[in-house]
């Protein structure tokens, strides 16, 4: 007992510079950085400037010895196939119920259109993003779904990817949850697969939670679909948000349980780390932004407790003037998605930047900008067990030598907008 409290104590207590550099140091090292000094050194990221600096330093050193000074980017479009939602989350203001003012549902032809003008603007991937079983919530639109043949939106997802490979991109689906069954038909038409797992605070579920009307962000079930991910061998997309009412200890718990599954199936490719920030139209508009020290530290720490094997990436439109180099200097080595022609309809108050600027600024800062397929190149040459053949064939077509995405002219050049 006393040794127990005792270790309380020293969890608690306030962590000296030079014991976190050790830690930063050991976990450079050895590619691991494990829960209780994460912990520790995570309650401290913020205020203490000194550590900050000194985590973002080793998690810059992590990423040069794991993957160079590469920093990657997928030039996409994004269709939001339906943004109808049973969810309710109260920060989000891409959910809507029918009749709701810019509530949508593409049809395949709009799918198609939206396909062949992406491609004549030099995009790679289609980012299918979509509300979380909306035939399980508004009748009216089941309805629509049985008349155009189809018992769940997840068979509709199908056929939209099959129309956007067709069409000549490569698809990276993000539907919220989905059963092992409705993985396994996207798999054929999906270079990748993605699911925030946004945190593992089951507080949030509770009233007055950001997750209170949201049956599909329980963490349980978003990690059994990771999980299950895994055991197909899809190559997977995950995130936390940052700042949503999640506790220090909170977040290192989300890294480390994606971690694991990463360690146990090698298909993680990529974690983002999405920084909250306030919507006015929604219950959570007077909650804070969160703050630039807060997203630089826990990339930083992030970079060090994931190790070797996942990319950690920023989206670069939910960063301020001041912060893309920051980030670079905290080990990100992805940009994510960047559309020359769509918003992004997560969060459309954040435009995109314009990959040109990107690419200055990635490059002023002493790293060079590679655009990249859905899937990574690591997966894409040396794990062709997490492709259906014919796929595979169809993203090395578009692929370099080193497994990034072949260098191409658009065919016009085009602006963000929301008409796609």
């Amino acid at each position: 007992m006393l040794e127990s409290r005792l270790m309380a104590l020293l969890s608690d207590a306030p962590l000296p510079l030079r014991e976190a550099e050790r830690l930063v140091r050991e976990a450079f090292e050895t590619g691991r950085l494990e829960r209780a000094p994460a912990e520790r050194i995570g309650r401290q990221l913020t205020a203490d400037a000194r550590l900050r600096d000194a985590v973002a330093e080793a998690a810059l050193a992590a990423r040069r010895r794991w993957f160079g000074t590469v920093v990657t980017v997928s030039p996409n479009v994004f269709v939001p196939l339906t943004n109808l939602c049973r969810d309710r989350c109260t920060y989000c203001t891409f959910a809507k119920r029918p009749g709701d003012p810019g509530a949508r549902t593409y049809t395949l032809a709009e799918v198609a259109d939206v396909t062949a003008g992406a491609r004549r603007a030099g995009c790679i991937e289609a980012l299918f993003c979509l509300g979380d079983k909306p035939e399980r919530a508004f009748r009216s639109y089941a309805e629509w779904l049985a008349a155009q043949g189809y018992a769940a939106t997840a068979d509709y997802l199908v056929d939209a990817c099959r129309v956007a490979v067709a069409g000549g991109l490569l698809p990276h689906t993000n539907a919220g949850l989905l059963t092992q069954a409705q993985m396994a038909a996207l798999r054929p038409w999906n270079a990748s697969l993605g699911l925030m797992l946004e945190t593992t605070s089951e507080r949030l579920l509770q009233k007055g939670g950001a997750h209170h009307a949201a049956p599909d962000k329980h963490p349980a079930l978003r990690l059994r679909m990771h999980q299950e991910a895994g055991e197909l061998r899809i190559p997977f997309t995950s995130g936390i948000l940052l700042g949503i009412g999640e506790t220090t200890d909170e977040r290192v718990d989300a890294l480390l349980a994606i971690r694991a599954l990463s360690d146990r199936y090698g298909h993680v490719q990529e974690v983002i780390l999405q920084p909250f920030h306030p919507k006015s139209d929604t219950k959570m508009r007077g909650s804070p932004s969160a703050e630039d020290d807060d997203v630089v530290g826990w990339v930083a720490l992030a970079r060090l407790l994931l190790g070797p094997r996942v990319h950690v990436q920023a989206p670069p439109n939910l960063a301020t003037d001041t912060l893309l180099e920051r980030l670079l200097r905290a080990g990100v080595d992805d940009w994510g998605g960047v559309s020359p022609i769509t918003i992004d309809f997560i969060n459309p108050e954040a435009p995109w930047p314009a990959l040109a600027a990107l690419r200055a600024r990635t490059e002023a800062s002493g790293f060079e900008l590679r655009e990249r397929l859905p899937v990574y190149p690591e997966h894409l040459l040396g794990a062709p067990e997490f492709f259906e053949p014919a796929l595979r064939a169809r993203c090395l077509e578009l692929a370099d030598a080193d497994g990034y995405a072949r260098a191409r002219t658009p065919e016009r050049s085009g602006t963000a907008t929301e008409a796609a």
